[in-house]
């Protein structure tokens, strides 16, 4: 993660904070206003950094990958990097009191370990996937783990033989490695992806409960319990307070921390929440379009939380062409609401060109598909106590043959 925080200073894209900034709402205040990574200097004493890839270019620094190819590259992704274990970390007791874990907003239940990537073990298959944490005390969290997710499911096959499950957490890896832990990748996948994005190879350590975790700037090791408690509110993607559950606790046995450590904390609804939401399934959508039509690109836009709005820029070959890319969108990304077809003459990044192009390509009787009963994100406020939602599809391509009546005048 350092070398990557000085490739961002070298291009500009480094605020140093050197006054003192409190980690309640203080430091996440600050990192709203800006998409630009803060490095503070002194929080509370400590170090720490927000908005690590809050942009596509930091994301596209991160990668390696041209910003414009980012989408088309990542599709083609073979899951074949190597990876290298090298040596066993030295653990020492648990103290989450000295990492400066931040309180985000108002209402939230408590601080929260927001980027920890948690890599657990089982049956020699190992899952890496980021989960917000809430800190209970010294050694133990409360974590939010998603039901169906493979880390859920990981738990119950291992409380189901009367064992806890083993993991280990990292805070402040390289962002290519955050990128891969939030990709839906084959199965036991994520480090080899992680590998790739790297160059090809990457080092790994073997913690003492045999979880293999890459370089860190802490790392904390332990297992996922059987024990529920209490976790949340907590505010998520949509920026609105995620309401309280019974969570799981996991305990930490062991804590790795490089001398003068960088926190990374992430803000929650913030944009490198949603870059980290949404990016990665921009190329499965890509290469779900790519089955009915030529796609060119597909950005999950930052006003639609990263995460629920897609545009996609197509080049059309029939007149069908526009639903048939919506309805595979939907089929690729279950979470999707609102999906808008542009051509290859709108900038999908642009919210302006994107809304041209509904304004003047757009009949509402022939060109919007309303779906109804479907399930979405249960993020979405506006989900029903069914779970079910409603999808919208908005076909703002040109009429093909009439593409004179459509095209904008340009020098």
């Amino acid at each position: 993660m350092r070398d990557f925080i000085e490739k961002m200073r070298n291009k500009g894209l480094v605020v140093d904070v050197n006054e003192p900034v409190s980690t309640d709402m203080q430091a996440a205040k600050m990192a709203s206003t800006t998409d630009k990574l803060l490095f503070f200097h002194n929080i509370e004493g400590k170090r720490a950094v927000m908005n690590l890839t809050a942009s596509r270019t930091s994301l596209s620094l991160a990668l390696g990958i041209d910003e414009k190819k980012i989408v088309a590259t990542l599709a083609d992704a073979k899951f074949d990097g190597k990876v290298v274990e090298a040596g066993p970390m030295k653990m020492e007791k648990p103290d989450l009191t000295r990492i400066p874990i931040m309180h985000h907003f108002p209402k939230d239940a408590g601080k929260y370990l927001t980027s920890a990537i948690v890599f657990s073990r089982w049956d020699g298959i190992e899952n890496a996937s980021i989960h917000r944490m809430q800190v209970l005390d010294s050694h133990r969290v409360a974590a939010r783990l998603v039901e169906g997710r493979h880390t859920h499911v990981m738990l119950k096959k291992a409380l189901a033989k009367g064992e806890n499950l083993p993991i280990a957490i990292t805070i402040g890896t390289h962002p290519a490695v955050t990128f891969a832990s939030c990709t839906r990748v084959p199965t036991a996948m994520e480090l080899p992806f992680a590998a790739e994005l790297m160059g090809g190879e990457m080092q790994v350590h073997r913690c003492s409960n045999g979880v293999l975790v890459p370089d860190a700037e802490i790392v904390l090791e332990g297992f996922i319990t059987g024990d529920l408690t209490e976790e949340g509110p907590f505010v998520d993607i949509t920026g609105t307070y995620d309401p309280i559950r019974m969570q799981h606790i996991i305990e930490f046995t062991g804590m790795y921390m490089k001398p003068d450590c960088i926190y990374h904390g992430i803000l929650p609804g913030g944009d490198e929440h949603k870059m980290l939401m949404g990016a990665p399934y921009e190329p499965k959508i890509y290469k779900a379009v790519a089955g009915v039509t030529e796609v060119r690109n597909v950005v999950l836009t930052k006003g639609g939380c990263g995460y629920l709005h897609a545009v996609i820029q197509i080049k059309k070959s029939t007149q069908g062409d526009g639903k048939n890319a919506i309805m595979a969108a939907f089929a690729a990304h279950t979470s999707l609401k609102h999906v808008v077809v542009v051509d290859e003459d709108i900038d999908p990044t642009n919210p302006h060109d994107v809304e041209y192009a509904v304004a003047t390509r757009v009949r509402g009787d022939l060109d919007v598909m309303v779906i109804t009963g479907v399930r979405g994100s249960s993020l979405d406020p506006c989900q029903l106590e069914d779970g079910t939602n409603v999808k919208v599809g908005v076909d703002a391509t040109m009429v093909l043959g009439r593409e004179a009546d459509f095209s904008r005048a340009t020098w």
